[in-house]
């Protein structure tokens, strides 16, 4: 085969960005999807300053992004009694040269669809396609792919990526023996509601204690009248011993099983339970993730995103490690070209350091310190430096933020992780 062709199975937001970075590079590529219509599917998302970098370099700027969120002012948390622990500005606001994006995930996931197949042509996106497994030979890589009729065929390329999620058949095949998913008790119920955002106006705040708490933050800009579309996640801790016994990983549910969680949860700045009520449905899923495998590559085959490293979300760095994960790959294959010498030169940069980030968010990432502060004091207090110093506090989230990649003086003095205007043909 003459022509590299590089093929990707899954098209959610990694899967995707890659897709663009490989056509910003001049690499052909094609992705397989396993749904047969794409919808605006989900709640919301952090895009962190570290992924926006990236989506600038891609062409997908502050027009774009607005259009699916609204950029981060502030990150807080607050103890039981409605009482500061942490605030800090977020993105530009925080001096990092790009902002950070909340949004709605299925509306960003159709504006990466929508400009890739408006660059590549619509047969580069293939839908109702799910890869099942590979095989490798001298010449490359077969994917075998299963069609909307059920029928299996072969596709032949240079490289195949995983990007098909936590459930990825590519790194079953890759680690037949891994764990299965593991939860580690925590039940999330999350959902939307049109309402007067809290604090800045673009606040993400963290609520309760690590074992009962609440996240929220706006995803839209507010309209005439004030109103944004927020989204919430009301999260509790179960015994993990018993095991995840619900029908499915993913589903829809009343309000009121999530809300019953909250009730007296009301501060003269904001009603929990009358939040969630506010919503037309809730979504219930177990917070899982995967246990950190000692690679990622096979020759000419590699995972990245939720295939690779999928985490809890305490972080809000899931879908932007995707990102990063998609930029570092193509940054790779203008360095040792599509072969799978890029790929290795990937798996080396970060399945090491992304495998710790993993173990960190078990740890409830910046989350930990909602953790010290109930070991403290259980969880009320009138002055929060009589519990945690405020030196204490900020070592704490500056050691995250710099092992999840977006310090703001490293992120800022980096240099492009793809040079502009450059590809891999010269």
């Amino acid at each position: 085969m003459s022509d590299p062709l590089v093929l990707i199975a899954g098209g959610g937001i990694g899967g995707l960005s890659l897709a663009l970075t490989l056509h910003q590079i001049g690499v052909p590529c094609r992705v397989y999807e396993a749904v047969r219509e794409l919808k605006p599917l989900g709640v919301g998302i952090n895009l962190q300053p570290n992924a926006v970098r990236e989506l600038y370099d891609l062409g997908i700027g502050a027009e774009a992004l607005d259009s699916v969120g609204v950029p981060a002012r502030e990150w807080a948390l607050v103890g039981l009694n409605g009482n500061d622990i942490y605030a800090e500005p977020r993105g530009t606001y925080a001096g990092y040269d790009w902002p950070q994006y909340a949004a709605h995930r299925g509306a960003f996931h159709m504006l990466m669809a929508q400009t890739f197949t408006d660059r590549a042509g619509p047969d580069a996106l293939r839908l109702g396609h799910k890869v099942t497994g590979y095989r490798q030979d001298g010449a490359g890589v077969v994917a075998l792919v299963e069609g909307p009729d059920g029928t299996v065929h072969e596709e032949r390329g240079t490289l195949l990526i995983g990007a098909d999620g936590i459930h990825s058949a590519i790194r079953a095949q890759m680690h037949p023996g891994q764990p299965p998913i593991h939860w580690g008790g925590a039940v999330m119920w999350r959902g939307t509601t049109r309402t007067k955002p809290i604090r800045t106006g673009s606040s993400f705040v963290g609520l309760g204690t690590h074992r009962h708490r609440m996240v929220i933050y706006p995803i839209s800009y507010p309209d005439a009248e004030g109103y944004a579309m927020v989204n919430w996640i009301a999260e509790i801790t179960l015994d993990p011993a018993q095991g995840w016994s619900r029908t499915g990983w993913f589903r829809q549910v009343g309000v009121e099983e999530a809300a019953a969680h909250f009730e007296g949860w009301t501060y003269d700045w904001l009603d929990v339970p009358g939040l969630i009520r506010g919503a037309d449905v809730a979504y219930e899923n177990p917070m899982i993730d995967r246990d950190p495998i000692p690679t990622w590559r096979d020759g000419a085959v590699a995972l990245m995103g939720d295939a690779a490293h999928a985490m809890y979300p305490t972080g809000s760095n899931g879908a932007s490690q995707a990102i990063v994960d998609a930029r570092v790959i193509g940054a790779r294959m203008l360095a040792h070209g599509v072969t799978p010498d890029a790929l290795a030169a990937y798996d080396d940069a970060l399945c090491g350091p992304i495998s710790q980030v993993i173990l960190r968010n078990r740890g409830a990432g910046p989350f930990g310190l909602l953790n010290l502060v109930d070991e403290r004091c259980g969880g009320t207090f009138d002055d929060i430096d009589e519990v945690i110093p405020e030196a204490e506090r900020r070592d704490f989230m500056a050691g995250y933020q710099k092992a999840a990649g977006f310090a703001r003086e490293a992120l800022n003095a980096a240099p492009r992780t793809i040079p502009s205007g450059a590809t891999v043909a010269g």
